[in-house]
């Protein structure tokens, strides 16, 4: 890890849903142009934890976080923090496909267009590069003013990461990206995500171990809201040091 440069490092970090202490002192570097998994049981803390990284957990009535996330150097728990700049920097793709009713095209194009970009010409560059970029294009390039909801739903999560890239994140969040999909639409998802790796910074929240074993470059494991262990991926999977991650790596709970 010393060789790395490092792009969001998390201190002391807790957070409460009300009475429910769902992180419990994480501490972590994620290094840049890297893919971090995040493995652990349902309910550990995965999907809270990468929340945290672009603030979507300030939209949860009764929710409490403390200590630490320094992105780029800038510690993003402040509370004068422009959240909205923030997810246009950190752009989070979601569990289940989620295009808007509208074209492809609008879909697309809506992140740029609330950031201010009205020039069609520029609209229509940054809706073909991202769709280049999502591995999409070739598949929808004739039929841009079709709705979204018509591709099929390895498509439309492609579509969703297209719609991330558009704002031009550096970061970018996948929650359980390929849970809802077919083996095939998964494999042009994983592969996609290593290809984004080389301009972007990448923490995907992953059940699937043989998909964090594939895709990623270090991997953290998370048991009741702590970090148990985070170590280059490889090495987490043949000799992990604590018991806890070789049991459930190896499937003897989880």
């Amino acid at each position: 890890m010393s060789r790395e440069i490092i792009e969001i490092s998390v201190r002391n970090l807790n957070l409460w849903y009300g009475e429910n202490h769902a992180l419990i002192n994480i501490g972590i570097d994620i290094p840049k142009n890297r893919i971090t998994a995040l493995i652990g049981p349902s309910g550990c803390g995965k999907t809270s934890f990468i929340r945290c990284l672009n603030r979507m957990n300030d939209l949860i009535p009764g929710t409490k976080m403390e200590g630490e996330i320094l992105v780029g150097g800038e510690d993003i728990t402040r509370r004068d923090v422009d959240v909205v700049s923030l997810r246009k920097k950190i752009g989070m793709v979601f569990q289940k496909p989620n295009p808007f009713p509208s074209s492809i095209f609008d879909n697309i194009a809506y992140g740029p267009r609330i950031h201010g970009e009205n020039n069609k010409e520029r609209l229509v560059r940054i809706v073909e590069d991202s769709l280049k970029r999502a591995a999409l294009w070739d598949e929808v390039k004739d039929r841009l003013n079709l709705s979204a909801l018509s591709l099929s739903g390895g498509q439309q999560q492609r579509l969703c990461i297209a719609r991330t890239l558009a704002v031009e994140p550096e970061i970018i969040l996948f929650d359980e990206p390929c849970s809802a999909l077919d083996p095939i639409s998964t494999s042009k998802i994983e592969d996609l995500m290593v290809e984004l790796r080389k301009r972007y910074t990448i923490v995907i929240v992953t059940h699937n171990m043989q998909q964090a074993a594939r895709v990623s470059d270090y991997t953290a494991f998370f048991l009741n809201g702590e970090l148990i262990e985070f170590d280059e991926t490889r090495k987490l999977f043949k000799t992990p040091r604590e018991k806890s991650t070789e049991d459930y790596i190896t499937g003897r709970f989880g």
